[in-house]
């Protein structure tokens, strides 16, 4: 097991942050590292729904995901889990700050020896998760 961890001060409320995940159309936006669009197939914004959808690569490649939304407390958590390899657990914790809100960004794989082949993409990927859930948070 590997954690991946991170946290972004974002001057939005947690209402607009959370709203950002439940809206299937903010969430395809934002979703993924700069560059990547997403075509979402199946979108069940409910604890054991599933989300199914394909990201698009800047070079042009496709990867297919499959997740399963496993808790969310409005307007505080988002807990899915990343079914496709690499299967992870990620936990949003959405905080309110007096200027917006502290989101933390917690990503555990299974498996250490895949996490340490990929650290390079996922840190640098996860920043920008959050750079992108900024601008459409703060745009609500």
């Amino acid at each position: 097991m590997k954690i991946f961890s991170t946290s972004r001060l974002i001057p939005a409320t947690p209402e607009a942050i959370f709203e950002s995940f439940r809206d299937p159309a903010k969430l395809a936006t934002w979703w993924g590292p700069a560059g990547f669009t997403n075509t979402f197939n199946l979108f069940q914004f409910e604890p054991g729904g599933r989300w199914s959808f394909i990201m698009h690569g800047p070079d042009g490649k496709d990867y297919p995901n499959e997740n399963e939304f496993v808790e969310m407390v409005e307007p505080s958590q988002v807990v899915i889990q990343h079914l496709s390899e690499p299967r992870f657990v990620l936990t949003v914790n959405i905080k309110r700050s007096c200027s917006g809100a502290l989101v933390e960004w917690e990503q555990v794989l299974e498996s250490e020896e895949i996490a340490s082949h990929i650290a390079h993409i996922i840190e640098p990927a996860n920043e920008q998760n959050l750079d992108r859930l900024t601008v459409v948070a703060c745009a609500s």
